[in-house]
Formats: C-alpha cells, sequence, structure tokens
C-alpha cells in the first residue's frame, strides 16, 4: 500500500467507534504481558458474598459482571456519560445502583460508612472519598496506570511529550492513603511491555487514550507513522512499555 493509501486506512481505524472499556476491535491485532498479579483473583480473596461492593469507574460493567457479585449488594460509579448512559440500560435493570459522579471524584451522593469494599481499576480516586463511603475495617483495592504509561511511544510521537499525572506512582500513591489513615496491606509495581501487530491498532489505541497521546491525530502526525511502517516491516510489530501498580489497603 502507497503512502496515500496507508493515510486513508489509518484516517478510518483511528474514526472508529469506542464503547465503554471495551478494546475487542484490537483482538488478534496486539499483545499486552501479562502482569504478575491477577487483579479478579486478589478481589475475589478479599469479597465476602454479603459484603457491600462498590466499583468505580465500571466503564459499562463488563468486568464487574464477571464477579458474579450479587447485585442487589453491587453498586458503581461513572463519569463519562455515554458509559453512564450504558450502565443505566445494562447494570441498573439488574438491580445494581448507578451513581454518576462529577469529574473531581466527589461521590457526594453516596452515603458514609457504606460499603465493605471499594475496587478501582484505572480510575482517579479521592482518598478521603473513598474513606468516607467505606465501613470501618473495610478493604479498598486499586490497580492504577501509573505516569509513565506509554511514555516512550507517546515520546516517540511529540518530542516534547510532559508527563500528564506526575503524582501517579506507587510511592506517592501509598503515602496518600497512608496519611489518610489507611493501613497498606500489599503494593506491587510493573512495567508491562504491549505490542501492536498493525499501524491501525495504534492509530485507533492513541485516539482513544487521548490523555496520553496529547493531540494525536493521524493528519498531524502521519510522518511518524512512515517511520513506523518501516519499522513494523522489519520485526513485525511496535512496542511500548506500560507502567502498573496494585495497593491493597484496609479502613
Amino acid at each position: 500500500m502507497n503512502d496515500n493509501e496507508l493515510k486513508k486506512y489509518l484516517i478510518k481505524e483511528e474514526e472508529q467507534t469506542f464503547k465503554g472499556w471495551d478494546f475487542s476491535y484490537l483482538n488478534n491485532r496486539w499483545e499486552n504481558e501479562i502482569l504478575p498479579w491477577e487483579y479478579k483473583q486478589i478481589l475475589l480473596k478479599y469479597l465476602n458474598p454479603t459484603d457491600t461492593l462498590l466499583d468505580m469507574g465500571t466503564g459499562g460493567g463488563e468486568f464487574l459482571l464477571t464477579l458474579n457479585h450479587p447485585h442487589q449488594l453491587t453498586s458503581v460509579t461513572e463519569a463519562y456519560e455515554p458509559n453512564i448512559k450504558l450502565c443505566q440500560e445494562i447494570l441498573a435493570p439488574k438491580g445494581i445502583k448507578v451513581y454518576p459522579i462529577t469529574e473531581n471524584n466527589q461521590l457526594t451522593n453516596i452515603p458514609s460508612n457504606h460499603f465493605d469494599m471499594v475496587i478501582n481499576r484505572h480510575e482517579s480516586y479521592d482518598e478521603n472519598e473513598v474513606y468516607r463511603v467505606l465501613k470501618k475495617g473495610g478493604i479498598f483495592i486499586t490497580q492504577q496506570i501509573g505516569a509513565f504509561n506509554n511514555k516512550d511511544l507517546a515520546t516517540f510521537f511529540d518530542d516534547k511529550h510532559m508527563d500528564q499525572f506526575p503524582e501517579m506512582t506507587l510511592e506517592k500513591s501509598v503515602q496518600r492513603l497512608i496519611n489518610k489513615g489507611f493501613k497498606v496491606i500489599d503494593q506491587q509495581e510493573y512495567y508491562p511491555k504491549i505490542k501492536f501487530f498493525d499501524l491501525g491498532a495504534i492509530a485507533y489505541f492513541a485516539k482513544i487514550i487521548s490523555w496520553e497521546f496529547i493531540d494525536f491525530s493521524v493528519e498531524r502526525h502521519f510522518d511518524k507513522f512512515i517511520d513506523l511502517n518501516k519499522r513494523i516491516k522489519e520485526v513485525g510489530y511496535i512496542e511500548s512499555t506500560e507502567h502498573r501498580f496494585l495497593i491493597i489497603s484496609r479502613k
């Protein structure tokens, strides 16, 4: 395919729709290194069938439903308007309580000392609010995307790239929880590799993850895709480095 055909293809990929937090469009087009911990198994280790559960930033509830926790004991928060609609259409009819929240992570509609467990995967949070809504002895488990996530690929597209969330490191996050009064039970950190096997997958991914790939567009960065095209022809994939950490804490 010539450069003009490549650009048309990449723009088409860039414009693909995205719902919830479902990356199935990239199945067989990328590969994510497995983390040394299993988030779901960790949750199930601490989650009792009678616990009241809050899933922060549930997306469309895709992962939450795999936990098979009693719906009447389950609540979710979501801030992204399209996902709020999905939650109201899919989760609410099942009896799961849906709490739309504001961008500043204030859980104002949720009563204090209400939940036995709060879980949070890749969603921002306010330690004060999490502490408030948890019962005494309640568990907070969060897996976070760290400050250095995809920094190598983002810097390739923009050599002036600046870390958008420098406060999101394991050390700083643990300290904030301790300062609030949480007891940290466990903490882990890892830098997994991610491989993309075609350029369209990168265009789709970078457009969605707009907070890491600032002002990204195929049109603006097409010269970079020309370079990536040469590399992918040589080695068969483009690699980037992600950043993940896990914290388990108790109120």
